[in-house]
């Protein structure tokens, strides 16, 4: 087969794994080498459906042995299959880097033989880029479960960055269209990353030759849709993980019925792409905010309001709080307050003790007011309409994402038929 159609098959089955950042690590250039996975080193750009695509995202092969329900690369799937040798990808990697068009690599693969085996083709792969060809730019790992911990060991000390994918919610949803992946052989690793990269940062404040073990840190990837599970229990799954296993980010993949004639219990349509959206905001709240998935959402009302964000439905949910007083309010107040972020709210913080605040300065501190000024008063100005009602602002909120939405539609529309691309 023609590299150039390994290249067409194996990134096309590369696309549906979201779990791909190129941010975080510090591995800079050394004499002689290639590349620059530094801050300033890498760049990186986004596709129209978010996806990162300045690092060539690839699969080892698409070849793969597991028969996983959800997945395009399934076994019983009749399509081309095709698989890179190490050094076939190790030399594409460097000819596409040379010529500019990435920044670094995001490797993955279907299962081939078994996943030791696997492991150890993609850890050539990075052994022949870093040591042969003395790349230090950017790479970020899948990490196979059920492989040698050995191997994942090898991985961490070669890359930037690995990630290995829960996937699916729960254990029940795995075993029923994973029933090849077990829970156990996926935590494992995690849990393997995160004390070897404690042991290696602890061993390298007392020997500063002690090498990085995966200095980007680890992320995973949850499929959404496809299993029954709500947004609360994806959101205590998330918020355990990142207690557990320290991980940098998780990913929410919306479920794409990409196998239609299984006869296993999958939806026929996608969920709706605002769920994911709504996801990722309650996930910013957990890793950044200050809040708790418990907090978020209850049981009896267990998944996120697709037309108001899940910081207002809180705010809305605990009328109690407010509205704050922006004057006096902690900072730890201020973070929980819709419209108010962690800078604006330092900021909020700092220029306070020269003197009380307006409604201008909230505005020059970054203060979202459009979404804020329901939920906040200003040395006892309230300028949410009339007194504190959360029906009524629930009503507002809803109104107001209807005509972001409408216009959104619209802006898209017309891009598309700029395009000659729109069909009525």
């Amino acid at each position: 087969m023609e590299l150039s159609e390994k290249i067409k098959i194996l990134a096309e089955s590369a696309k549906y794994d979201v779990s791909c950042s190129s941010s975080g690590s510090s591995r800079n250039n050394t004499p002689g080498g290639i590349g620059n996975a530094a801050e300033a080193g890498i760049c990186h750009t986004w596709s129209a459906d978010g996806r990162c695509i300045s690092l060539l995202k690839i699969l080892m092969s698409n070849d793969c042995q597991y028969d996983c329900a959800y997945c395009n690369n399934r076994r019983s799937n009749d399509f081309p299959r095709a698989s890179f040798t190490p050094s076939e990808l190790a030399e594409l990697t460097i000819a596409f880097y040379r010529r500019n068009y990435i920044e670094g690599l995001f490797l993955s693969s279907a299962i081939e033989e078994h996943p030791d085996r696997t492991m150890e083709k993609m850890n050539e792969v990075l052994r022949l880029l870093r040591d042969h060809h003395r790349f230090n730019g950017y790479i970020h790992i899948k990490g196979i479960p059920g492989s040698n911990p050995r191997l994942i060991h090898e991985a961490g000390l070669l890359a930037d960055r690995i990630s290995v994918n829960i996937e699916l919610p729960s254990e029940e949803s795995l075993r029923l269209l994973a029933p090849q992946k077990k829970k156990e052989n996926i935590l494992l690793p995690m849990r393997q990353i995160h004390q070897q990269s404690l042991q290696f940062r602890q061993e390298k404040r007392k020997f500063p030759s002690t090498p990085d073990f995966a200095p980007a840190g680890q992320s995973t990837q949850l499929m959404i849709g496809a299993s029954p599970e709500s947004d609360r229990q994806i959101l205590r799954l998330s918020q355990g993980l990142y207690n557990r296993f320290a991980l940098k980010r998780v990913y929410y993949s919306a479920y794409v019925p990409v196998n239609t004639h299984s006869r296993l219990p999958l939806p026929l349509s996608p969920p709706p792409q605002l769920r994911e959206h709504r996801l990722y905001q309650a996930d910013w709240l957990l890793r950044f905010y200050g809040f708790h998935a418990e907090e978020l959402l209850q049981p009896e009302a267990p998944d996120l309001d697709l037309h108001i964000d899940p910081k207002c439905m809180w705010a809305l949910r605990n009328p109690g709080s407010f509205p704050v007083e922006v004057n006096r309010a902690s900072l730890q107040v201020l973070l929980r307050v819709p419209g108010i972020g962690p800078v604006s709210a330092r900021r909020i913080v700092t220029a306070r003790k020269s003197g009380p605040l307006h409604y201008d300065d909230l505005k020059r501190a970054g203060v979202v007011l459009k979404r804020a000024r329901y939920f906040l008063t200003c040395q006892g100005r309230y300028e949410g309409g009339r007194d504190f009602q959360p029906d009524r602002i629930h009503h507002l909120l809803r109104r107001e994402h209807q005509i972001e939405t409408s216009r959104y539609r619209g802006q898209q529309m017309t891009m598309e038929d700029w395009k000659g691309g729109f069909r009525p």
